[in-house]
């Protein structure tokens, strides 16, 4: 059984860091979540405090932005591993995280924002670049500060992709049609995010995802956007006209430049036009996959997370 551990999580309000905080208490880890003051009294963020609070999370009031705040805590709370899951606004925030970590220097595992793509092999367009740019600054400033680090690369959410430029965790599979980026026929890997967190809080423990980056390549979730639209159809029990969302289509919103619809854009773009998800191997001594570490853990199904929106 894997050594329990004090986790400090930072970004545990977002969508995918509360699954990296629920997943850490399920793992019987001492766990601390930092907000910032403002977040209690906000309305949909506090029923989700109170959550993780049930649960056995610690709440701890400060900003990733206050150096000599993060050094202090991380110090007095004897923190062996943080997560941070900060969204896009806030990924240079990280670099003081990084240098707090750097001035404590007991820190056993710092996972930066990443859950998505290896950003070091993939190259959207603008203004997904940017973002990119950002996270590999953050990546390259943990490097070079000496700091153990795993980066999480999960690829995509295991719900409709990016359906009308939205992030598929604010979006429903859809009842009226279908959108089909291109041919419809490249392939991504879709986790669910409760497996994102269960596979992460079991990856910061072990030495073989150590300076590495982790990938998420269930064989059972290898899908089109053809496959998921059949794959859903067969769920509702009709068929759905399907509309060709074209590269030039997805190449516009992007140049558009609103924020975050164009960001979108361009991601889709790099996913199901260019294939950005499967254009690398995994390599050794820089890469770990997932299904290759926990054989014995299998993922939810697309199949069964289309279950959920049944219900």
């Amino acid at each position: 059984m894997a050594q329990c551990c004090r986790t400090f999580v930072v970004g545990a309000t977002g969508f995918i860091g509360r699954y990296m905080a629920e997943a850490s208490v399920a793992a019987g880890d001492t766990t601390y979540i930092l907000l910032r003051s403002r977040f209690t009294k906000c309305p949909s963020k506090a029923k989700i405090i109170r959550s993780l609070q049930d649960k056995g999370a610690t709440v701890v009031i400060g900003s990733i932005n206050d150096g000599d705040f993060l050094v202090k805590t991380l110090r007095d709370l004897k923190i062996d591993m943080v997560i941070s899951a900060v969204g896009g606004a806030s990924i240079l925030d990280q670099l003081v995280l990084v240098d707090a970590i750097k001035a404590v220097g007991t820190v056993k595992r710092f996972l930066p924002s990443e859950f998505g793509h290896d950003v070091d092999r993939a190259n959207p367009v603008e203004p997904g670049l940017g973002m990119y740019n950002e996270k590999r600054k953050v990546r390259r400033a943990a490097e070079a500060a000496g700091i153990p680090y795993t980066y999480v690369c999960c690829n995509s959410i295991a719900a409709w992709p990016y359906y009308d430029n939205t992030h598929p965790a604010d979006v429903l599979p859809p009842l009226d049609r279908f959108q089909i980026y291109g041919d419809g026929n490249i392939k991504a890997y879709f986790v669910d995010g409760t497996d994102i967190g269960k596979f992460t809080i079991k990856a910061i423990k072990d030495t073989r995802a150590l300076n590495k980056c982790l990938h998420f390549r269930p064989d059972s979730n290898y899908l089109s956007m053809n496959e998921l639209a059949s794959l859903w159809e067969e769920k509702i029990g009709r068929i759905l006209p399907r509309v060709t969302v074209t590269e030039e289509d997805l190449l516009a919103a992007a140049e558009e430049n609103i924020i975050p619809e164009s960001i979108v854009a361009a991601f889709t773009h790099e996913i199901f036009i260019k294939g950005c998800q499967t254009s690398f191997s995994i390599e050794e001594p820089r890469d770990a996959e997932v299904s290759a570490l926990y054989p014995d853990s299998p993922f939810r199904t697309v199949s069964e997370c289309f279950d959920d929106f049944l219900v």
